[in-house]
């Protein structure tokens, strides 16, 4: 991966990784809350084939001083870096496709601009709106939503506590503990758009679309949502990822490269 130079003019961090030979079909890839475009490495290493960009939303890691922004924001970001992508001249087809919230701005943006991409994908994205989030034990009333920190770094730790684990969280350096802390304000705005009012219709997306999620280990909500999409997105798709959990693109990265590919085949169809 390099770093791609100050002339992307969106005022973010953003890594590209050429195809090995050109044309090659283009994909962005978005990220999710508490997280950054490094997340991908892995499974951008293998899709050498195909031109993969990705890049820290605002308010995270190296698009931290950027600012901290709402959804429309990223959206615009996102439908902006897919146009540098598109004129470079490398690509055949631009996908985009984004985990958990990252999946909610590549929607976002389909929607806004469904002319931008051949295909998109999400995977587990969140849309509490639909009816499915994460319920009280042992019934099916949805969980009321946990009062969030005064302070949005001790919100990002028991985030990152909740999400992966309380072990993983003491494991990290006091550098990656600070790190994560500091990203805390583009948390807190992540999930106060998730808490919010529903931001768009999702059944209007007229964008050849992949909706992935993680086995049955995975959260009975995510794979709820993504059933949902399967079956009330026309022309939609659902892509399992037997084993998984949320964080497929990391513990699985070979399977979550294979739903990328499908994403881009179905910029084909």
């Amino acid at each position: 991966m390099v770093a791609v130079p100050m002339s992307y003019p969106v005022g973010l961090h953003i890594i590209e990784r050429p195809a090995s030979s050109s044309p090659a079909p283009t994909v962005v890839l978005v990220h999710g809350s508490l997280d950054r475009a490094e997340s991908f490495r892995r499974v951008m290493r293998r899709l050498p084939d195909i031109n993969v960009v990705a890049y820290d939303r605002r308010g995270y890691q190296g698009s931290r001083d950027a600012g901290v922004v709402d959804l429309g924001v990223h959206v615009a970001d996102l439908l902006e870096v897919a146009e540098m992508a598109r004129t470079s001249g490398r690509g055949t087809t631009l996908s985009a496709v984004g985990h958990s919230l990252g999946g909610d701005v590549v929607v976002g943006a389909a929607l806004a601009e469904p002319r931008t991409f051949d295909s998109i994908g999400a995977f587990e994205p969140p849309m509490p709106w639909l009816g499915f989030r994460r319920t009280r034990p042992g019934t099916n009333r949805p969980r009321d939503w946990t009062p969030m920190a005064e302070d949005p770094g001790d919100e990002a730790e028991q985030f990152f506590s909740r999400m992966v684990s309380p072990s993983s969280w003491q494991r990290l350096t006091d550098e990656g503990r600070a790190s994560r802390r500091a990203d805390g304000p583009a948390l807190v705005a992540d999930m106060t758009f998730m808490r919010g009012p529903q931001p768009f219709d999702v059944a209007e997306l007229a964008v050849p679309a992949v909706f992935g999620m993680g086995g049955e280990a995975s959260q009975p909500h995510h794979r709820s949502t993504v059933a949902w999409l399967g079956s009330h997105v026309p022309g939609a798709e659902s892509y399992e990822i037997d084993g998984a959990q949320h964080g497929a693109h990391l513990s699985h990265p070979d399977h979550f490269a294979a739903f990328v590919r499908r994403v881009l085949e179905r910029a084909q169809s």
